[in-house]
């Protein structure tokens, strides 16, 4: 995956938003992995993915329809945000193990 920035996770908290709460740690791990896809796939032909995009995590996020952008008063997306940077932390702990 690219390098992670605020917009990237930003943007994959609000595509959280618009999904059951039992739904977004799936759908979070599937945005990382199409992002994770799409940067292997960058890499090797030098084109973007058909589907995911540049390899970034917003790319993998814009395929799908996002929230307006809350503040962070807003519970809801300060727990999808948080959600998101926990995802990411557990992929990079699990790569180096790997």
């Amino acid at each position: 995956m690219r390098p992670v920035l605020h917009g990237d996770v930003s943007a994959a908290a609000r595509v959280l938003l618009r999904v059951d709460p039992l739904d977004r740690d799936r759908l979070c791990q599937r945005m990382i992995q199409e992002a994770e896809l799409a940067d292997a796939y960058v890499g090797q032909t030098g084109c973007m993915h058909p589907l995911f995009g540049n390899g970034s995590l917003m790319a993998a996020a814009r395929n799908r329809k996002l929230a307006d952008e809350p503040s962070f008063d807003d519970m809801r997306y300060c727990q999808c945000f948080e959600l998101v940077l926990r995802h990411l932390i557990d992929t990079r702990i699990n790569q180096t193990r790997n």
